[in-house]
């Protein structure tokens, strides 16, 4: 039942934010809401009087959230010499009055967000999230199928809130040899984007489970080239004790 929902999490952003289209900027705000759609990140909703409205044309398509936004209008947005169908949405009639003069955007139909004059890449961050990334003395050990393929007193280690350790190691302290680059590529909003290897040990190919941040952001600059190598494939020792692998 309605009733029984949890509320809709929303909290005011304090930074800038814009949006852009095809290189025309279609939002320019500094009074953007930061909505939990999902429990790990938010998502931003812009005020509609900070939205270029004459770039949205109605669709005439409408979407209904389940959890209790209610049914969203939903708009093109024509920037740029572009056209990206249905990349807007405003819930005018939301049970939640917060939301109805806010406007959300498909994040990945646009082709930029600054926060500030700052990139932001993947989705918006998280203010509850930290990373912290510290020099560490302590023995790290990699193997994968019963080869050394990593040993460190080097390594950095990446706290990030919610998520295990991860260890990244200097190049000079892995079997480099071992490693083919692949052209895999992920993003992170809290460290930038991270380049693949796959590791190959006593002819078993481990894909895609060796990654660095070659230019990382600002905050996880320490891990700049560094690699870490973590998957349900690889054993990581910390001076001598086996660190837990991931479930999946």
């Amino acid at each position: 039942m309605a009733a029984d929902r949890e509320p809709i999490r929303i909290e005011p952003c304090q930074r800038r934010v814009r949006t852009f289209l095809g290189g025309e900027l279609v939002a320019d705000t500094h009074d953007a809401r930061l909505v939990w759609e999902v429990p790990y990140y938010p998502a931003y909703y812009l005020p509609l009087a900070d939205v270029r409205r004459e770039l949205l044309a109605p669709s005439g398509r409408t979407r209904t959230s389940r959890s209790g936004r209610g049914e969203a209008q939903l708009f093109d947005i024509r920037a740029g010499g572009r056209t990206v169908e249905d990349a807007a949405w405003q819930y005018a009639d939301s049970p939640e009055g917060a939301l109805r003069e806010l406007v959300r955007f498909d994040w990945k139909a646009m082709d930029r967000w600054l926060e500030e004059d700052e990139e932001v890449i993947v989705h918006p961050r998280n203010p509850y999230t930290r990373v912290d990334v510290l020099p560490s003395s302590r023995r790290v050990k990699v193997v994968v199928n019963g080869v050394e393929v990593a040993d460190t007193r080097r390594a950095m280690a990446l706290f990030e809130t919610g998520r295990p350790v991860r260890w990244y190691v200097p190049q000079e302290d892995i079997r480099m040899d071992l490693l083919e680059p692949t052209s895999s590529r992920t993003g992170c909003p809290y460290k930038g984007w991270a380049s693949y290897w796959t590791v190959s040990a006593r002819s078993e190919r481990h894909e895609d489970v060796a990654w660095a941040y070659l230019d990382p952001l600002p905050e996880s600059s320490r891990i700049a080239s560094l690699i870490c190598i973590w998957d349900t494939d690889v054993q990581t020792y910390v001076d001598g004790e086996l660190e837990a692998a991931p479930s999946t």
